[in-house]
């Protein structure tokens, strides 16, 4: 479900909370789905539970999971005012256009990548 990768630059909390992100997202984790306890994901990824407590935390912050005492963390759905990533998103998205550009790869190849990605 979730994989790590050590050589990645991001900090492994954040990489935890992209791929639940991302599930959440996608709608592989459907609202009101319990997430792993942050025993359980600690022991499955080989890491501090610290760091899958912080990964949570802030996806609680985000908006996308919802804590309930005694119980876990669950799927929130995807946040209706998720303007703030999808900005990050589209930023990122204008920079590798651009640098495709730059490389040579046309208007016409970008298109058929994604329409090809988008079904």
């Amino acid at each position: 479900m979730i994989q790590l990768n050590y050589r990645d630059s991001r900090p492994i909390y954040e990489q935890i909370k992209d791929s639940f992100r991302k599930l959440i997202v996608q709608g592989v984790m459907a609202a009101d789905e319990k997430l792993p306890s942050v025993r359980e994901m600690a022991t499955k990824l080989t890491i501090n539970p610290n760091t899958i407590q912080r990964a949570y935390r802030e996806l609680e912050q985000e908006g996308y999971v919802y804590m309930v005492a005694g119980k876990g963390s669950f799927v929130a759905g995807v946040p209706k005012q998720d303007e703030k990533r999808k900005i990050e998103l589209l930023k990122t998205f204008d920079s590798t256009v651009e640098e495709l550009r730059f490389l040579g790869v046309t208007t016409e190849e970008m298109i058929k990548r994604l329409e090809k990605n988008g079904s």
